[in-house]
C-alpha cells in the first residue's frame, strides 16, 4: 500500500497595465513579438527597476483570501538565472521573505505566496530558437502547497477553486489557454508505515486542470508498479502528452539547483502596516464561498450550478444582474430557466464568437426580457434560441426584434387545431404507425408544423393536440 504525496507550484500571470519592474504594456494579447520591451526588462547595464505597487498589492489580497499570514517586512531577492528567456542572467523573485506565508484552501495547507517576474517565451526547433520578450518581467504570482494532495481529483477541486478566487479578486484572467495560470506538480509515493518521503517527481507547464488531474492519477499508477516490481524511482523532470495521457520522461534531476539567492540591491525592503492590510482586507469583494452560500439561500442553486457560473469570470455577476431584472418583470420569476438558457445557450453563444460573458452583445436586460417572454409563454423555446443569435447580432432588446421581423408565436388550441388537423389528414402512415404504439410518430408530426409555421408553433402544445386528437 503507497500513500502519494502530492505537492503543487501554481505560477499566475497578474492583471496590471504595466510589467513588474518597468513601464512596457503587460499585454498577454499582443500578437507581434518583442514589441512590449524596454532597456530594463532587457537588462541593459546601468537601467534601475522600479516595484509595481498593483501586483504586490494583488499578492496581499489573495493572501488575505486564503487565510495566509502577510509579512509585515518583506524583499525581493535576486536569483541567478542563467537562461536566455531572461537576459539580465538573474530573476527578481522571493526567497525567504514571501509577501504570504500559511493559508488553506479546500484541505490544503498554504505554504507560501511570493511575487516574481515572469521569464520571455521561447519557440524551438532543431536549428534554433526563437525568443519573444514581451512576457519577460510581467508580474508572475507563485503560490506553493504543502504536500497534503492525495489525488487527481482533489487537485483539481483546490486549482479550479483558487482560480475562481483570482478572478474574483480581478487581480488575473487566470486563463490557462493563454498560459495565464500554469501549474507544476511535486508528487512521490511512500510505502504505508514508512517516515520519509519517496523519490520526487515534477511534472511540468500543464496547461488545463484536467492535465493535472490526469497526470498525477497517471504517475500514482506508474510509480508504484515500478516499486511493485522492485526498481527505483528516478528523480526526474516530466511533462504530460495530452493525446496519450501518460507523463513523459524529459530530463533526470539529481540534485537541487544552486541559484544562489541574495537579496535584491536596487530595490527597496517593504513594510507593511497593520492599518494598510486592514484597508485591502476590507476591500475585498464577496470570495466564491460566500457567493456559494448566498446564491444557494437566495436563489435555490446547487453549489454545482453556483460554480458553474463562477467558473466564467463575469458569469456570477451577469447572472445576479439578470435575475434582479427579471423579478422586477415577474414578481415569480422562473431563477432556473433563467440559469439554463444563460449556462447553455447565451454561453454558447459567447463561445462561438471566443468571448466570455463580460464581452456579450447581450444586456442582463434584455436577456431577461426574453426569459419574461419565454415564462409568460409569448415565444417558443424554439423562436428563444433564434432570437437570442439577433440579439448578440444587434444588441437589441427582443420585444422590438419581435415586432420588427414579425415573428408571433402560437401557443393557443384556437390557431394551432386547423394545422394539426391539416397535417394529420397529409400523413397517415405517421398516423397508423402511432395507433400501433409507434410514440415516436407524435415528434414527426410536430416536426410536420413546426416546420410548417417557422418554427412559431408551441412544440409542447402540439404534442397535447395530436395526442387528443388522434384518441
Amino acid at each position: 500500500m503507497y500513500i502519494p504525496v502530492i505537492g503543487l507550484e501554481i505560477h499566475t500571470e497578474l492583471k496590471t497595465k504595466s510589467k513588474m519592474f518597468c513601464a512596457c504594456a503587460n499585454n498577454p494579447d499582443e500578437k507581434s513579438p518583442n514589441t512590449n520591451i524596454c532597456p530594463i526588462c532587457m537588462g541593459h547595464p546601468g537601467t534601475l527597476p522600479t516595484i509595481n505597487k498593483k501586483a504586490v498589492e494583488g499578492v496581499l489580497q489573495l493572501g488575505i483570501a486564503i487565510g495566509g499570514t502577510i509579512s509585515r517586512q518583506s524583499h525581493f531577492d535576486r536569483k541567478s538565472y542563467f537562461y536566455p528567456d531572461l537576459p539580465k542572467g538573474y530573476q527578481i523573485s522571493q526567497y525567504d521573505a514571501p509577501f504570504v506565508e500559511g493559508g488553506f484552501l479546500e484541505g490544503v495547507r498554504i505554504k507560501r505566496v511570493h511575487l516574481e517576474e515572469d521569464v520571455a517565451s521561447s519557440k524551438h526547433s532543431d536549428d534554433y530558437t526563437l525568443i519573444d520578450f514581451n512576457r519577460a518581467g510581467v508580474p508572475l504570482m507563485e503560490l506553493v502547497t504543502e504536500p497534503d494532495i492525495k489525488n487527481g481529483e482533489q487537485a483539481l477541486c483546490f486549482g479550479k477553486e483558487l482560480q475562481r478566487i483570482i478572478r474574483c479578486l480581478n487581480i488575473s484572467d487566470a486563463d490557462m489557454e493563454k498560459g495565464q495560470m500554469r501549474v507544476e506538480v511535486n508528487i512521490s509515493l511512500m510505502k504505508e508505515g514508512d517516515k520519509e518521503w519517496g523519490t520526487k517527481v515534477e511534472i511540468k507547464n500543464l496547461n488545463s486542470f484536467r492535465s493535472v488531474q490526469g497526470s498525477i492519477d497517471y504517475e500514482i499508477k506508474r510509480q508504484g508498479e515500478l516499486l511493485d516490481s522492485g526498481e527505483k524511482i528516478i528523480q526526474e523532470t516530466r511533462g504530460w502528452n495530452d493525446q496519450k495521457c501518460i507523463t513523459v520522461s524529459q530530463r533526470t534531476k539529481e540534485s537541487a539547483h544552486d541559484y544562489r539567492y541574495f537579496p535584491e540591491p536596487d530595490l527597496p525592503e517593504l513594510t507593511f502596516t497593520e492599518k494598510y492590510i486592514e484597508s485591502l482586507r476590507s476591500s475585498l469583494p464577496e470570495l466564491p464561498n460566500g457567493k456559494r452560500k448566498r446564491f444557494v439561500e437566495e436563489f435555490n442553486l446547487t453549489s454545482h450550478q453556483v460554480d458553474n457560473l463562477l467558473d466564467d469570470q463575469y458569469g456570477a455577476i451577469y447572472f445576479e444582474e439578470a435575475v434582479s431584472e427579471l423579478k422586477e418583470k415577474i414578481e415569480s420569476a422562473n431563477i432556473q430557466l433563467l440559469f439554463n438558457y444563460l449556462t447553455s445557450d447565451l454561453r454558447g453563444i459567447a463561445k462561438t464568437k471566443g468571448k466570455d460573458m463580460r464581452g456579450v452583445n447581450i444586456s442582463p436586460e434584455h436577456f431577461a426580457h426574453l426569459i419574461f417572454l419565454i415564462q409568460n409563454e409569448t415565444l417558443s423555446s424554439r423562436i428563444a434560441k433564434d432570437l437570442l443569435l439577433k440579439m448578440e447580432e444587434t444588441g437589441g432588446d427582443p420585444e422590438t426584434l419581435i415586432k420588427e421581423g414579425g415573428i408571433q408565436f402560437m401557443g393557443d388550441e384556437k390557431s394551432l387545431m386547423p394545422i394539426v388537423r391539416e397535417i394529420i389528414e397529409k400523413n397517415e402512415k405517421a398516423v397508423a404507425d402511432y395507433k400501433k404504439g409507434k410514440e415516436n410518430s407524435i415528434a414527426f408530426l410536430v416536426g410536420q408544423v413546426m416546420g410548417k409555421t417557422n418554427g412559431q408553433a408551441d412544440p409542447q402544445k402540439l404534442k397535447e393536440l395530436f395526442i387528443k386528437e388522434l384518441s
